[in-house]
C-alpha cells in the first residue's frame, strides 16, 4: 500500500503519543541514555495541539498504520509538545523570521524510508506558501543526519534540561 499524508486531526492523538514513544525509544538509543529517553517522554516529546489547531501537523500513513509525523509552525516555540510549553505561543513574521520545523517521528521499523524527507519538503512548501523563505529546527541527535542531508545546518546546541535534571542534547538548525 502506499505512503499517504493528511493533516493530523485531535482523534489522531492516542496514536501519536504511541508513535512518538516507538520512535523516540528506539531512534534514541545510542544517543541518549535510558534516563534521558523517559525524561523526554515524560517531560518534553509529546503531541504539540498548537500545530493540530493550526493545520500545520501531518501524518503519514502506509498499510492503514500511522507511521510517521511532522509539521511546521508559524509560532515560536523550537520544540517540545503541550508539556514542555509553559506560555503563549507567539506568531511569527514570515519577512523577518525562520518558520519551525517541528514534532517529527518516524516508526523505528519504517526508517530510512523517505517518510521524513517526505514530511519535511510537505511542510517547507506549505510554509513558502504561507511566506516563509528561511527554516529553524531543534534537531535530536538521532535527527541530525536527516536534516544535514537536507540542507540544515547547524546553529548551536541549544540543550533542553529538564525538571528532574536530565538533560537532552538538541542541535539548532537552519536553513
Amino acid at each position: 500500500m502506499p505512503l499517504t499524508t493528511r493533516l493530523a486531526t485531535f482523534e489522531d492523538i492516542p496514536e501519536l503519543q504511541q508513535l512518538i514513544a516507538l520512535s523516540v525509544r528506539g531512534l534514541g538509543t545510542g544517543y541518549y541514555t535510558d534516563a534521558q529517553i523517559e525524561s523526554s517522554l515524560k517531560y518534553l516529546f509529546g503531541v504539540d495541539t498548537q500545530l493540530i489547531i493550526d493545520g500545520t501537523y501531518y501524518v503519514a500513513e502506509m498499510d492503514n498504520s500511522l507511521i510517521g509525523c511532522g509539521g511546521w509552525s508559524k509560532r515560536d516555540t523550537l520544540f517540545g509538545g503541550d508539556q514542555y510549553k509553559e506560555e503563549a505561543d507567539p506568531l511569527l513574521d514570515p519577512t523577518h523570521d525562520a518558520a519551525r520545523i517541528r514534532a517529527f517521528f518516524v516508526h523505528p521499523g519504517y526508517v530510512r524510508q523517505g517518510i521524513g524527507r517526505h514530511i519535511i519538503t510537505i511542510c517547507e512548501t506549505a510554509a513558502k506558501a504561507n511566506g516563509f523563505t528561511r527554516f529553524e529546527l531543534g534537531a535530536t541527535l538521532p535527527g541530525v543526519p536527516l536534516y544535514t542531508a537536507m540542507g540544515y545546518e547547524p546553529v548551536k546546541r541549544v540543550d533542553a534540561t529538564l525538571p528532574d535534571g536530565e538533560v537532552l542534547g538538541i542541535l539548532k538548525m537552519r536553513k
